[in-house]
């Protein structure tokens, strides 16, 4: 009996992806479990096994195909089946033999709005497209069933406004898709929906740079690496956040909600864009099994390989700059979260330290947050924290 290929759900706001690659060509066998072809999401680039033993009959989508979620994209079947009743157009947005409700279940989906007549659009592109006058009834959508989603809008307002961009004569251009995409989509979110604040402080880190120098030196062969900067930093800001919990909360509808578990996101520079990898429950680990996660993650993350849990359900994110010789900056913060924090570069500096002039290792941090969520004094006295920890690492042992 034929067995479809349909490609899978992946994460919560997942609802297209992207085939990279067939690694079987139609009428060569396969075997259940084996990787049958390479997907790219919003978030990471992942092989899909084959669902059943069998010859792969059919491919539906060919390599560079942008499909929706739980589309039927090849068929398994036995060298001799019978398959002409099987067609593309009888198979697309097909749903899995599985039941329709354990899938709810697994994974959430975003709820459509239905606007009259019968046109189904998401929340956000609603938003978008009454915020600029545009008529639902005229944009023709590319989402999952043909909802119309924010990138529609978008493309309705370029045509409406007649801003096309004057291009040079000479000039190579690449699509905007995949994450840089979802990079793009994200952080206008986050300029124009939040109340974004940066507040900059400069801490002295000879201590912070003593101990990892200690540690680097006592565990590095047993390790096999080296403990970093971001691993005492993750600590420390965990330690902040289990402090002073009104700065992990996150805005949904019209209710600021505190979360329980600290959840904190590394931004992370790959060759496919900024991915931001997650080490869950971080308060609850210490130095070394914070900084052996992060490896983990990190690894996966610039290999390409990252998991969709290993990219989402952040409380808080840290992005380090310091190694670009960047002293402060204004990053952006992560939605849904309530803030940020940069790290600047560790600079040997003349200060007055205990009434004397002298050399220390100096570092700039910068807290951008949502002023909606939280107020100024307290958003300071977090930071203030961190710098505290950040001075007298030798705190996070109480």
């Amino acid at each position: 009996m034929a067995v479809e290929v349909i490609l899978p759900v992946l994460g919560e706001t997942m609802d297209e992806g992207t085939i990279v690659k067939w690694f079987v060509d139609v009428g060569q066998t396969v075997q259940k479990g084996e990787p049958l072809y390479q997907l790219e999401t919003d978030k990471a680039v992942l092989e899909v096994e084959a669902p059943a033993s069998g010859v792969l009959r059919e491919i539906f989508y060919q390599a560079g195909s942008k499909v929706p979620v739980l589309t039927v994209v090849g068929l398994i079947a036995a060298p001799d089946e019978d398959i002409s009743a099987y067609k593309p157009s009888q198979v697309e947005q097909k749903m899995p033999a599985a039941p329709v409700a354990e899938l709810k279940r697994a994974v959430e989906q975003p709820r459509e709005e239905q606007v009259p007549p019968r046109i189904f659009v998401s929340p956000r592109a609603r938003k978008m497209a009454e915020e600029h006058g545009v008529d639902l009834a005229r944009i023709k959508g590319t989402g999952p069933g043909g909802r119309i989603v924010e990138r529609d809008v978008r493309a309705a307002l370029m045509v409406e406004t007649k801003e096309v961009p004057v291009m040079p004569a000479a000039v190579e251009s690449v699509p905007l898709a995949g994450v840089r995409r979802i990079i793009a989509e994200r952080m206008s979110a986050s300029t124009h929906t939040t109340a974004a604040v940066t507040l900059t402080t400069e801490a002295d880190a000879t201590n912070l740079v003593q101990l990892r120098t200690l540690l680097k030196e006592q565990l590095e062969s047993t390790l096999g690496f080296a403990i970093s900067y971001t691993d005492i930093l993750v600590a420390v800001v965990a330690r902040a956040l289990r402090e002073y919990p009104y700065m992990n909360v996150r805005l949904v509808g019209d209710e600021i909600q505190t979360i329980a578990q600290i959840h904190i996101g590394v931004a992370v520079d790959t060759e496919r864009g900024l991915v931001v990898p997650v080490i869950r429950h971080a308060d609850q680990k210490g130095i070394v099994e914070i900084a052996r996660t992060l490896r983990d993650l990190v690894g996966r993350a610039r290999a390409g390989k990252s998991m969709p849990d290993d990219l989402s359900g952040g409380t808080f994110t840290i992005t380090n700059l310091g190694m670009y010789d960047i002293d402060a900056f204004t990053p952006i913060i992560n939605l849904p979260e309530c803030a940020i924090l940069g790290v600047g570069r560790l600079r040997q500096m003349p200060v007055v330290h205990e009434g004397q002039v002298c050399v220390r290792q100096m570092m700039v941090l910068s807290l951008t947050f949502d002023h909606r969520l939280v107020d100024g004094a307290p958003a300071a006295r977090f930071l203030q924290r961190i710098k505290q920890l950040v001075e007298q690492p030798y705190l996070l042992l109480g």
